[in-house]
């Protein structure tokens, strides 16, 4: 079966934004700086996290698995994580996203990410759905 992932797209997006639908249309995010700081400051929040393919992150534990995909160098307009496995990672994921200020949209929902209970139990029942999917 393949591994499905929850799929968090990071950008710069106005915080003063309660749902996605609450910023302008033809609003165009800016840059969230260096890709090589932005790395650093993931990897404040998660050391083990490695960023041997400088493009293509990997956080792997015992509980769960992200994937970080950003480009390589120069400014960083935003980047992707997916979560492999493991409903701990939702809260890894908060943490980066407290850590660098920014916010993301969940592409599974179309809202903007959040680690509680609601949207894991969410993951958790998509996954089965797509495991029944792959199963058929």
């Amino acid at each position: 079966m393949p591994v499905v992932s929850w799929d968090i797209l990071v950008l710069n997006l106005p915080l003063s934004a309660k749902t996605p639908d609450d910023i302008a249309d033809g609003f165009e995010p800016g840059s969230i700086g260096r890709c090589s700081d932005i790395v650093a400051k993931i990897r404040e929040v998660v050391p083990t996290a490695d960023f041997s393919d400088p493009s293509w992150g990997l956080i792997e534990t015992d509980q769960f698995s992200l994937d970080v995909s950003i480009d390589a160098d120069g400014e960083c307009e935003g980047f992707a994580i997916h979560i492999r496995d493991g409903d701990m990672a939702a809260g890894v994921v908060a943490a980066i996203l407290e850590r660098l200020n920014l916010r993301a949209i969940d592409t599974r929902s179309g809202g903007f990410f959040v680690a509680d209970p609601e949207a894991i139990e969410g993951f958790r029942q998509w996954r089965a759905r797509q495991g029944r999917v792959a199963d058929a």
